[in-house]
Parts: structure tokens; sequence; C-alpha cells
């Protein structure tokens, strides 16, 4: 969850690399450094903070055409100067940046670094310390990292410089993902190519347990027991100026409204020649011989398949599990005979999902990676690919991939659906169009959602969001979106379950968000709604058009029920942005929290 840049070649490397840790602050901001080589040696800048507080300190009068950055969420060690990248060896010779966590650092500290003073806490240092212990035994540079990385476990991607190597960069990988770009007389390196589309859309994907050595003009990949691999580039598919807010005050508002954009360009990409919704042929051979769907995921991720099990169930017929990734890879439920995996991750490398694939695929099982990432390590390691997409998305909080991956899953349950000889009672390209349409009408309402926000969460302490059936599942995504850019507590509950046990929580002036979007059980979250009211709650009751009432607070254009998620999470992802704005709260990087989740 933290990201890396590296540049080597005549321009300036410090501003080459301070606006490619720009484009990965979404992948921390606890911290964040860089270091730079010249004839002089190796200079250092780091500071506890956002990049902009890194920019302030950088001496704009060192000279350096290559260097490596970080920016850092933390995992061993608080957010601060000495605990920041990079990180150096004793003598200085040697200087690192660190995605991941060494899980055996202590027992290396142990083995190996018993006199030597470390100055942080991190397990990063470690590496560092190590590579240099071994230099002193003799080693070239690359046997000491490469007896390095054979002794560390757990996951990483490391960029390494050396003052005595003034012309390379040191680069290594296993689970956290890391790119290689190539340019005409410069290379870079990246976490993710939008890094570095400033400079290059060309990219070298590396592989798990390789190690690259990176030098102006050439790049060496090797295993590391030292063999020498080739390997195409691919061009990074990605407008710069996606990346880009434009005229919008926060990324996430921009990619709230991207929205419809993406449903239709959704429906695009997945229109076959004659009109019709397509799915790869294996993909749905894949679901049609499946006895069971595990849905893999996490976080809003998790919630998108919990409505795809609802989608694919109902549709297609077809048992679905959904599964938190964290929880699943160590404690796996009985298998049915023909599993089919699917994971589910906006950025294709959440760490926690990819421990999972390693151990199905380990037991010959299919695996299909639904992601907005080609490329991605999720989307490399399975057997099939559907993509999102949906753009880049930057903000922390996800709105646009959470759309997009319900759109693709009922894009995905309706061909198998008709694979499998049932039929379904409406023209899903059409009412997705309809979704697309119904979506820009709320985004137009934003006024509206503005004033519930100051009317229900102004000063609230804490909220719960209501739903029966498929709008509890929503309900967890409203939840989970205003709690983590708001920081107010928030939990999404099942209508039913609140009198066994949660009812206790409710005080005067409570807010309640109740969905009321399913005919079926309309009725009943009104019900719930008024035993949380004889308690003195406060209710802000979102419904759907033919099943309005009086003293609704907003009613939903009409769309078909099964689809009705697409547009019941708009309401809540505007709810919790100007609830966040309205509290000061930094809307695209929450506290605590970052964009890629790398580390288990």
């Amino acid at each position: 969850m933290c990201g890396i840049v590296g540049y080597i070649g005549n321009n300036d490397a410090k501003e080459i690399l301070i606006k490619g840790l720009e484009k990965l602050e979404y992948r921390g901001y606890d911290s964040a450094g860089i270091a730079v080589m010249n004839a002089e040696g190796v200079h250092v800048f780091k500071e506890k903070g956002r990049i902009a507080d890194l920019r302030n300190i950088v001496d704009t009068k060192v000279a350096a055409s290559m260097g490596i950055g970080h920016t850092r969420w933390a995992t061993h060690g608080v957010p601060s100067v000495v605990n920041a990248h990079p990180h150096q060896s004793t003598t200085e010779r040697f200087t690192l940046v660190h995605n991941g966590v060494i899980e055996n650092y202590e027992l290396l500290k142990e083995e190996f670094l018993m006199d030597t003073a470390l100055k942080s806490d991190t397990d990063t240092e470690v590496v560092v310390q190590l590579i240099e212990i071994f230099i002193k035994e003799g080693l070239t540079v690359e046997e000491a990292f490469r007896k390095t990385l054979k002794l560390v476990k757990g996951s990483y991607a490391l960029a390494l410089l050396d003052s005595d190597n003034p012309n390379t960069i040191f680069v290594a990988k296993n689970k956290s993902p890391l790119l290689v770009g190539l340019g005409e007389g410069f290379n870079v390196v990246a976490s993710d190519a939008m890094a570095m589309l400033q400079v290059t859309n060309q990219f070298v994907e590396l592989m798990d347990k390789e190690m690259v050595i990176v030098k102006q003009n050439e790049v060496t990949i090797q295993t590391l027991d030292g063999e020498v691999m080739s390997r195409a580039p691919f061009t990074a598919k990605l407008d710069a100026s996606d990346i880009e807010k434009g005229t919008y005050p926060h990324y996430m508002l921009k990619e709230i409204d991207e929205q419809p954009l993406v449903i239709r360009k959704i429906v695009q990409e997945y229109r076959a020649e004659d009109g019709s919704l397509h799915i790869d042929d294996e993909i749905v051979a894949a679901m049609k011989e499946s006895d069971r769907v595990y849905i893999v995921a996490a976080g809003t991720s998790y919630h998108a398949g919990l409505v795809g099990k609802q989608l694919i169930e109902k549709m297609a017929k077809i048992p679905v599990e959904v599964h938190i990734a964290s929880e699943f890879g160590y404690n796996m439920p009985l298998l049915s005979e023909k599993p089919l995996f699917i994971f589910i991750s906006q950025s294709g490398e959440t760490a926690d999902s990819r421990a999972v694939l390693v151990n199905v695929k380990a037991q010959g099982y299919k695996a299909l990676t639904i992601t907005n990432v080609p490329g991605s390590t999720l989307s490399r390691e399975a057997d099939y690919t559907l993509l999102l997409h949906a753009g880049p998305e930057i903000a922390v909080a996800s709105t646009k991939a959470y759309t997009a991956q319900i759109a693709v899953l009922s894009i995905l349950a309706a061909v198998t659906a008709k694979s499998r000889g049932h039929e379904i009672d409406f023209d899903l390209a059409k009412e997705l169009g309809i979704i697309a349409n119904a979506m820009e009408v709320l985004c137009d309402e934003k006024d509206d959602f503005e004033q519930i926000a100051r009317d229900f969460l102004a000063d609230t302490r804490n909220a719960f969001f209501i739903g029966r059936g498929i709008d509890y599942y929503v309900g967890l995504e409203g939840s989970l979106k205003l709690k983590e850019i708001s920081y107010i507590q928030a939990e999404g509950f099942a209508g039913g379950e609140l009198k066994h046990g949660t009812i206790a929580l409710i005080e005067d002036g409570t807010p309640i968000i109740a969905l009321a979007t399913q005919e079926i059980v309309n009725l009943s979250i009104r019900g719930n709604v008024k035993e949380v009211v004889a308690r003195g709650a406060n209710p802000c009751i979102i419904s759907m058009k033919g099943l309005e009432m009086n003293g609704d607070t907003f009613v939903l254009p009409e769309v078909h029920e099964l689809l009705t998620p697409l547009i019941s999470v708009v309401p809540l992802q505007l709810i919790s942005y100007y609830a966040a704005l309205h509290r000061g709260c930094d809307v695209d990087k929450p506290r605590n929290l970052a964009k890629s989740v790398t580390v288990e």
C-alpha cells in the first residue's frame, strides 16, 4: 500500500520523481521521500505527510539525472521522518525504497544484524543493512542483493541505489506490483503505470522473484538464480488527462459523475456485432460447467460481490458464495466438486485476494478476475479476466469501480443464463442504458444530497444504514463510504436484525438511512423504520419511484428491480461526500487508508 518510482536518464530526476509520487499518493500519504544520485553522491530528502510537504524540503540546487522515490502507508513504525523511505545502510553506500511486508525481518535482525545500529522501526531497513553486510563479506552488489532476496520472506517491491554504481538502479519484486518503463535514453520504475505516463507509455511487467538491472539504455531481467528473461513491453492504455481532476474540487466527485459514462462504456465493450451482450466463450463455458461459484473480494469489492451473488443466482441459477478474502485464505470452507472462483478487485493487486488465488490455483481450480487494471497481478495469474473499463480511479473511496463491478457481474450473469437455457425477462443492455440515464439525473441533484448530509449528518457521531435483500448489501457499501471519508461511526444492517441487539444503540436523533427499492420487502423495511423512530431515531428514507410513500426523503428514478444497486448507491456516495466535506475531512485521501491494498 505504498508507491515506488525510479528514473535514470538525462533529465532532472527530482521533478520526474516528485510528479510520479503525486500520481501514486493514493497508495499512501503518511510520509514520502526521494533519493537522487550525482557525482557528489546520494542526496536523500524525506518528510512526514504529503508529497507537497516533501516538495517543500527538496533542495532545488541539487542536480541529478537518476534516483528513486517512495510514498508510504505505514505498516512497521509510526509515520515519521525517520521511518520514511528511502532508507540507507550504515555507511550510506546503499539507499532503498520498499513496498510490501518482510515477514521474517525480526529473525533476520537477530541472525545478521545484532551488531548493527538500526535507525528506524521498519522492516525495510533490515533489507538495506543486509545488503551491506553481505558486501563486507566480499560479494558483488548483484550477489549481495540476490542473497538478501533469497533470505527474505513476504512481499516486496524494491528499488536500490548503490553510490559505487552511479549508472544502475537495482530492482526486485515478489507479490507487490512493480513495472519497468522504457524510454529513449532513459528508463523508469513505477508501482503503477500512471505514475510515469508523463514520460512513457511503454512498460514491462515484472514477475515474482525476479531481479532487474535498470540502466539508462538497458534493462536486464533475471530470476533469483541468475537466468536472464526476455519479455516484450506493453502499451499502457491510459489517457493522462483521465488522471487529472479538471474543474472538480475532488477526484471522488469527478468519479461519481463519471459513472453514467462508465456504464455506457461497459455496454459498448461487451456488445457483440449482432448487438447482443457477449462474454468470452471460455469464461461462459467455465461458468456453465461449475456447480458453485465462489466470489472472493474485500471492502467495496466484497459488497459488489454480494450484489453479484443475487444477480448470478437469480439469472443464471448457479449457487454462489461470497467470502472475505482475508478470512477465506486461512479458513477455506469445504468446496463443491466443480467450483469456479471469481476474484473482484479494482486494482488487481489486492494482497489477501492474491493469497487465495495462489492457493486455489495450486489445487487446480479455475479462476476469473474482474478488475479495472489489465496486466495486474490478479488478472495475469487467473485463467480469465473481465475488465471494468472504468478508467483510473484515484480517490481512495471507490465509487465508479463499485458500480462497474456490478454492471460487469450483471452481464456475466445474463450471458451465462442464456448459455444455460434460462431466459431473463428483460433486455439487459437496454436496462443498463436506463441505469446510465438515471445516474445522470441523480448526479444533477447534488444540492438535494448536500442538504440531506446537512440535515442528518452534520454533527452526529454515528449513523445506521438499513435495508432488506439487495438493499441491505447496498447499505453495507453506503456505511463503508460514510465511515471511511467522514469518520462517522456508520454500520449497515439487515432491517430485521436491528431488534436483535443493535436497536439498543438508538438514541434521540440517531440518523437512520433506509433503502426501499424492493417491492417484496417494502412494507417490512418501513416497519423497521417505525421501530427505530419509536426509539428517537431520525429517519432518512430513500425509495424508488412506484414504492414511495409520504415522508420519504428522496425518491429514485424507476429502474429494473434487480439492478437498483446501481442507482441506489449514488445518493449514498454523494451524501458521504458532502458529510466529509462539511466536516473538513480530506475527501480523496482519508486518514489511515490507501487505495491499493498490497499487504495482507
